[in-house]
């Protein structure tokens, strides 16, 4: 089992730069393939970007490639999302999610894939 605590979320203008981190708990986390998801108020969850357990192959949701980067420190049980050139529409809670796997280099991208989710950072860029 994995705990995962996410950080780094805040208000932003349109432009900015935000970085979140998500700390996962337990010894296991290269048995993780990693996401971010992010929720706007009265939309689904959807997936902003995925890793896989060696950190080598990632996935991009096309409203954010070349923005947004997904990243992961094993070592440190840490996985990143550098977000640059934030627009309004990036607004939403954000969310860090866990799939136990043994494929080293597969992603995730459906919702129903993860088997553990943290609680959320908020994300607000104002115009």
């Amino acid at each position: 089992q994995v705990q995962l605590v996410e950080s780094g979320g805040g208000l932003v203008q349109a432009g900015g730069s935000l970085r979140l981190s998500c700390a996962a708990s337990g010894r296991t986390f290269r048995s993780y393939a990693m996401g971010w998801f992010r929720q706007a108020p009265g939309k689904e969850r959807e997936l902003v970007a995925a890793i896989s357990r060696s950190g080598i192959i990632t996935y991009y949701a096309d409203s954010v490639k070349g923005r947004f980067t997904i990243s992961r420190d094993n070592a440190k049980n840490m996985v990143y999302l550098q977000m640059n050139s934030l627009k309004p529409e990036d607004t939403a809670i954000y969310y860090c999610a866990a799939k136990l796997t043994s494929g080293y280099h597969i992603y995730y991208r459906d919702y129903d894939d993860y088997d553990y989710w943290g609680q959320g950072t908020q994300v607000t860029v104002s115009s």
